[in-house]
């Protein structure tokens, strides 16, 4: 098949050449924004009198064909054409005719491609960011029905402080509220139109470049042909993002998959997001939450691979750059497909308030409310905390918890200690007293619930 570049070319490509440069197993999927990016260049070809009204007529139905037959399947590719712009181009010549031959006028492959990407891209952000929300709502929701729910806060997988359940799940929704805030930051750069920036030095047709931003939706044309057309920062930056939301999702599957564990049994997993064993006929294994923490290292993977093939190129349009499909959107199905997993995997899930709450009675997690007790009675905080840790000492010893001690033994150490230590050390008041800004109580998770729902509708 004669290429369409192939002008100066005296023999055709080499098999292995053209199996190496076809891409168009994977950049098939952009063929919708290449054909909306395709109408709107040909409009503005006819704006400065390049087409005719009959032409853009023509062209314009002809890619409406071409895209309902890819709707279809209809359509036929073709790895000789390389790529998507090729075979759409070659498909709509063979319409149209001649009027086909001139769309490329005043364009490249080198910023069609360009556009094409940050046309998919940012469709493909407003999908994840729906998405996102979608999780911090659930988590909310969660929280809502959760507020009063006690379990253990661990530092080093060891119990620490009395927390609620609710707390826990809005420390994750601030960490996926961020994720969005970075998503719409890489939205704004990611939202450039870079066509008019042809191979890299622009073009002497008077094209007007404002008029094709509007038609497509951009907020600004990008401001330097040679870095339209060499950039993949938007990609890079998204892959990053997507990698940071991978590696918050990863960390609450661990902690799902610890919870649903019978050491712990804090959680039920849902039927639908769990497997069995092949021989062990009473497992009940965490699978979705095994696979979405296992599929984060992928998505690092394909940020590391967009780094280092970015990392050495001269400016402007390398061959190499072809390596940034595979690797961004492997990245977005794989969000995608583990944030529709993980959603609805723990709007499912059943909590096992006793068990939390049992597990907050032991570890002597309400040690802290001890020795804050003997502060407030005016103690320097390390004399305090040193007789709180001689209490613990002696609870190991005898099998005993500092709930479980008389008032006697509290005075045996320090003669500060009164009859209300017992209701300081309630873990329930433990929990109602951490009320500071931030903090565990539900007075305070009631607050973060509030701030992060108005942070959302704004």
């Amino acid at each position: 098949m004669i290429k369409l570049w192939g002008g100066r070319f005296k023999s055709s490509s080499s098999d292995i050449t053209e199996r190496l440069s076809a891409s168009i197993h994977y950049d098939c999927r952009l063929y919708k924004h290449d054909i909306i990016g395709s109408i709107a260049h040909a409009k503005m070809l006819k704006k400065i009198g390049i087409l005719t009204d009959s032409e853009l007529s023509d062209i314009t139905n002809g890619l409406k064909r071409i895209e309902a037959e890819i709707d279809n399947g209809e359509f036929e590719f073709s790895s000789s054409l390389e790529d998507i712009h090729m075979n759409i181009e070659s498909k709509l010549t063979e319409y149209i005719g001649d009027a086909g031959k001139k769309l490329h006028t005043a364009r490249s492959r080198n910023d069609q491609v360009a556009l094409d990407m940050r046309l998919y891209l940012r469709d493909e952000v407003g999908l994840i960011d729906e998405l996102l929300k979608k999780l911090i709502l659930s988590l909310i929701e969660l929280a809502k029905q959760n507020k009063h729910v006690i379990l253990p806060g661990y530092t080093h997988l060891q119990r620490a402080q009395p927390i609620t359940f609710a707390h826990h799940l809005m420390a994750y929704a601030q960490m996926f509220y961020r994720d969005l805030t970075r998503l719409m930051d890489c939205f704004i750069r990611m939202d450039e139109m870079p066509l008019g920036s042809l191979a890299l030095a622009g073009t002497t047709y008077k094209i007007d470049r404002e008029f094709v931003a509007g038609q497509l939706g951009f907020s600004k044309t990008t401001e330097n042909s040679l870095d339209s057309v060499s950039d993949r920062d938007f990609c890079i930056e998204l892959a990053s993002v997507l990698s940071l939301i991978m590696l918050h999702l990863s960390r609450f599957c661990e902690e799902i998959i610890l919870w649903a564990s019978w050491e712990f049994k804090f959680i039920e997993i849902d039927d639908a997001f769990a497997t069995g064993s092949s021989i062990m006929p009473q497992k009940k294994n965490p699978d979705v939450a095994e696979l979405v923490r296992g599929k984060t290292g992928r998505v690092y993977g394909d940020l590391i691979s967009l780094l280092a093939t970015m990392k050495s190129l001269p400016l402007a349009y390398n061959k190499d750059m072809q390596e940034d499909k595979e690797a961004i959107f492997d990245a977005v199905d794989t969000v995608k497909l583990c944030l529709n997993s993980f959603i609805p995997m723990i709007e499912s899930m059943t909590v096992l308030k006793e068990n939390m709450r049992s597990a907050a009675a032991k570890g002597f997690i309400n040690a802290t409310d001890c020795a804050d007790y003997l502060v407030k009675k005016g103690l320097p905080f390390r004399d305090a905390y040193k007789i709180t840790g001689e209490l613990v000492a002696f609870c190991v010893e005898t099998n005993k918890t500092l709930e479980t001690l008389s008032i006697e033994k509290y005075v045996a150490y320090s003669n500060l200690f009164e009859a209300d230590i017992k209701s300081t050390i309630n873990l329930e008041n433990c929990v109602i007293s951490r009320n500071s800004f931030g903090g565990p109580a539900p007075s305070a998770v009631k607050i973060q619930i509030e701030n992060m729902l108005k942070k959302l509708k704004e």
